[in-house]
């Protein structure tokens, strides 16, 4: 895993340098920075607010008491999105702005669940407590 990370760290910055020179070949360096920026603040907005969407969403969910599971993965997707998108290059911000679309983080959750890729604690039964009430113990008045 160490490994994987360490190469991402060296290839990923290299191939954004690429992506940026050939871009910056095409329409201009200023052009290219700007577009850059923009797609930062862009993206930037709609992550606050898919972010306050989900929160929302989650608050309801535990307010009528229900676990927000989906929510919470769709959180740390978001976080994940926010993080692709404040690094500077094109590559970051194409992946960053692909985990903005419901529809897609939808299914790399339903992907990684089926898997099992996440943990998914074990069910167990529910216990209903009671007390027996022996005929007895009524009092008919």
């Amino acid at each position: 895993m160490i490994k994987i990370i360490f190469a991402l760290f060296i290839i990923v910055p290299l191939l954004e340098l690429y992506v940026l020179i050939q871009v910056g070949a095409g329409i201009g360096g200023l052009s290219t920075i700007i577009l850059c920026l923009l797609t930062a603040g862009l993206g930037g907005l709609l992550i606050r607010w898919q972010g306050l969407r989900t929160l929302v969403s989650a608050q309801q969910e535990l307010l009528q008491g229900g676990l927000p599971a989906a929510h919470i993965l769709h959180g740390i997707m978001l976080a994940i999105a926010g993080l692709l998108l404040f690094l500077p290059g094109l590559i970051t911000d194409t992946l960053g702005f692909l985990l903005l679309v419901p529809f897609l983080r939808e299914q790399i959750i339903l992907y990684a669940v089926r898997d099992k890729k996440v943990h998914q604690p074990t069910h167990h039964s529910d216990v209903i407590e009671a007390e027996i009430i022996e005929p007895k113990d009524f009092h008919v008045k």
